[in-house]
Formats: structure tokens, sequence, C-alpha cells
């Protein structure tokens, strides 16, 4: 499948690593509000596409520890204003109930909602971590192919079973993205096979470019619209992506979740890419691994079916446990907040104020309590 590449024996230097993460704001009540006050805490704050969502991102970073640093140290910012105005952070992955969320009014979001129809609701009930890693000269397809292997790892923190109350599934998120908002778009919003190299990449992007500009033409939408809002880049929606504009490959799959929880996790991702500078990879065998002599992908097929457990039924799951053993993952230092939580019957909308209040509560204790995670 893809050709082995030359490794760079001995190359020291340290993979850049940066995050982005997803909060729901709420106020004293547990009802979700506008971040009001909120961006202009610290640096990295962003508002998202929809109302209630806070982003913030960090720097590339050399270091987990420098990442830890400055995520925590911007997070804490943001929580004293919060406090100052009687908000929280909530570090779960959907909102749990079924309360409406509103979108901010943007030309790109427009069309999306044009594009993808009443579908595009799943979008906005979601919170989600981006991982970004350092492009290395000559192995980014390499490093893009061991992420897509690495994809059922969203496991390790999945942060909510819920939709509109009920229960979806243990990485509810991932499922609402996956297999609900897009369904009506062919190969948006699920996971792509491995590629060759970065041209099959590239023709990638372009088909599934035209094929989004076709889709909105036929909803009404004027191509110079889209042509104004996204690029080939920009309008696609997998999980996995090379990013010719920050320089990275970005991994989407993690759910909101615990700072710390954050942290551990693209600690992990960044040792496993550390590790192609000197390692071999090759896709075949029946499982994969992660080992000194070589880095082993399992048939995307495989893979396909590790992500859908995951899914479904998370860290519960043993297959899933012992695939992302292989690959380079301690499952047991993961507290993924989805089991939890969950529970068979429907959350009421008091039992979701009172949940989304406990893990706003949650956020400020790992904020303050978390311990470096020494694996620089």
């Amino acid at each position: 499948m893809v050709a082995e590449l030359a490794v760079v024996a001995g190359d020291s230097r340290p993979v850049r690593r940066s995050v982005e993460v997803e909060y729901w704001v709420v106020d004293e009540a547990g009802r979700l509000v506008e971040p009001d006050g909120l961006v202009a805490a610290t640096a990295g704050a962003e508002r998202e596409f929809v109302e209630p969502l806070l982003e913030v991102k960090t720097t590339p970073c050399e270091s987990t520890a420098e990442l830890r640093t400055e995520l925590f140290d911007r997070l804490r910012r943001v929580l004293d204003r919060a406090d100052e105005l009687g908000l929280g952070l909530v570090p779960l992955a959907t909102p749990v109930d079924g309360d409406d969320i509103a979108e901010l009014p943007s030309d790109r979001t427009r069309i999306q909602n044009e594009v993808v129809g009443a579908d595009f609701e799943y979008v906005r009930h979601c919170a989600g971590t981006h991982i970004h890693v350092e492009q290395e000269p000559g192995r980014e397809i390499d490093q893009l192919n061991t992420l897509i292997a690495l994809d059922p790892a969203l496991a390790l923190v999945n942060s909510s079973p819920y939709f509109r109350g009920r229960r979806v599934a243990a990485g509810a998120r991932s499922k609402l993205y996956r297999r609900l908002a897009y369904d009506g778009l062919d190969h948006q919003g699920r996971l792509w096979p491995y590629v060759e190299d970065i041209g099959e990449w590239d023709r990638r992007l372009d088909r599934r470019y035209e094929e989004f500009v076709a889709a909105a033409v036929d909803a009404g939408v004027d191509r110079s619209r889209v042509a104004e809002s996204f690029d080939p880049e920009s309008a696609v929606w997998t999980p996995v992506q090379l990013r010719e504009t920050f320089g990275t490959v970005e991994w989407r799959s993690p759910d909101a979740t615990l700072p710390s929880q954050v942290i551990r996790l693209a600690d992990d991702i960044a040792g496993v890419i550390e590790r192609l500078r000197d390692t071999p990879v090759r896709v075949g065998g029946d499982i994969g691994r992660v080992g000194d002599d070589e880095i082993v992908l399992p048939p995307f097929e495989a893979v396909l079916e590790y992500v859908d457990t995951a899914i479904e039924e998370g860290l519960s799951a043993t297959a899933v446990r012992s695939y992302l053993d292989r690959m380079g993952f301690d499952p047991a230092a993961y507290e993924p907040t989805t089991h939890a939580i969950d529970v068979d019957g429907p959350v009421s909308a008091d039992d979701t104020r009172r949940l989304r209040l406990d893990h706003a509560e949650r956020l400020q204790r790992d904020l303050h309590q978390s311990p470096a995670i020494g694996a620089d």
C-alpha cells in the first residue's frame, strides 16, 4: 500500500503540537448562554459558530510541559473572568438535553445549512477538541496515515452519550457528525482511507470541493458565494486532515473534555508521531502495533470496525482497549466522562442543568489540581 519512506535517525527535535478545545458556556443556573466578556480574557479565546460555545486554542508548543502551561494559563484567565460574570465552562461533548442551539450569523454557516439541510442541527450540538502536530518534511503521509489508524483513540475521551436528553452512543458527538449530520453528502464527515502520496490527498480535496460546490448550486446557492467562503481545504469535514494552511496534520475526533485529559492525549499522539522519525511505517497484517522496529497500521477496514466500536461502546469494549494498548496508549490512564454519566433513561431539563454545573466545577478542580504530565 504505502511505500516506506527514508527515516532520519537520531533527530531529536521535538514535534510541535497545539490544541483547540471547545466548551459550552453556562450561567449560574446551568443554562446555555453566550460567552460575553470571555473572549477578551486571554489570547487564543474565540467564538465558535454557535452562540453558547467558546473555543480556547494554543500556539504550537515544543513540549507537553509548554503546551500544558499555555492551555492551563489561558483557561484560568477565562475562568477568572467567568467567575466575575457568574459563568462557567462545561467540558461535555454535547449540551445533553434538547435546547435549541442558535448560530452566529455568517455566510459560511448559511451555506452549510442550505447544503446539509435540517441535518445540520446535529453539528450545532457538538463540542470537540482538535489536536495539531507539525508536519515532518517527507513523512507527512506517514503521519496522516498513522493518525487515521489512531482514530479509535477517540474512545479515550468520549465525554457525552446524549443528544436531546437521550442516549445515542458512548461517543454521541462522533455519531452525530459521522452518521447523521453529513449522511446526505458522500465522503463528508467520515474517516477517509489511507493515501499513497500528497498528490492523492490533493486530488481527494479537489473532488470533495467540487462535490460540495455542486450540492450548493443544486440547493440554490450561487457558485461565487461558495468560493468566497470555502476553498478545497476548508470545505472538507473529515476527522484527519493534512492542513497546508497551518503546516500540520490535524486530528479532529476527540470530544471536548477536561484540560488534563486533553494534554495527556496530545502527549500520547505526539509521542507516536515522534517515533516516525526513526521507525518505518507499513500497512498490513491483521492487527496494528507501534513497536521499536516498525509501526504497523492495520487494514483500513479493520480501523473502521474499531472506530465504530469506539463510538458505540467506548472504552468498555475490550477490543478497543487492546487495540489502543498495541498502538501506544495506556487506556487505564484515561477517565472518559461518558461512562460516568451514562444512564438508560432520558435526562430531564433539571438534571441536565445540574450535570452541566457539576462538570463546570469539575473543570475548575482539574485546572487547579492536575499534576504535570512528564513524558517529554
